[in-house]
């Protein structure tokens, strides 16, 4: 798998997220095992509260390649939600039987407290972290102050 190619794509593509002052700008994108692109969503895509894994996992909803689909997000997926309690992206993921997640950066405690790495690995999900693209994760987000100040 071209976990570079994908997370480039993640990445690129994380910019056509509405910006929000609440929500961090990410982007998800659901592969299959034989590196083929099965969906792929991002952060208030169709719905101004909906997360980047769920818009990408709702639009594979039912393709039996989930089981051995890799997915690439530009964020840990979270673990705590104000707008969605009980569909965490780190719960969907593990619902939906995806066994590898690929993310550039963790989630920082900003909005909310984020467990989802080790969540995931708890439940068996291998986890991997390129932090060569965390910055690039991170531009779409730079208006949120917290951010500008990291830098």
């Amino acid at each position: 798998m071209d976990h570079h190619r994908w997370m480039s794509r993640a990445v690129d593509l994380a910019h056509r997220c509405p910006r929000s002052e609440t929500a961090f700008a990410v982007e998800a994108v659901i592969v299959d095992a034989s590196g083929r692109e099965i969906a792929s969503g991002f952060s208030r895509d169709d719905d101004p509260r909906v997360h980047a894994e769920e818009s990408a996992l709702l639009k594979a909803a039912g393709d039996a390649r989930l089981r051995e689909a890799t997915i690439y997000s530009t964020l840990e997926p979270c673990s705590e939600r104000a707008s969605r309690p009980h569909a965490t992206c780190t719960s969907l993921i593990i619902a939906a039987g995806i066994p590898r997640v690929v993310i550039a950066w963790r989630e920082p405690d900003v909005f909310v407290h984020c467990e989802g790495v080790a969540l995931l690995r708890a439940a068996g999900v291998e986890v991997l972290e390129l932090p060569s693209f965390a910055a690039g994760a991170q531009e779409p987000n730079l208006h949120l102050g917290v951010l500008a100040a990291r830098r």
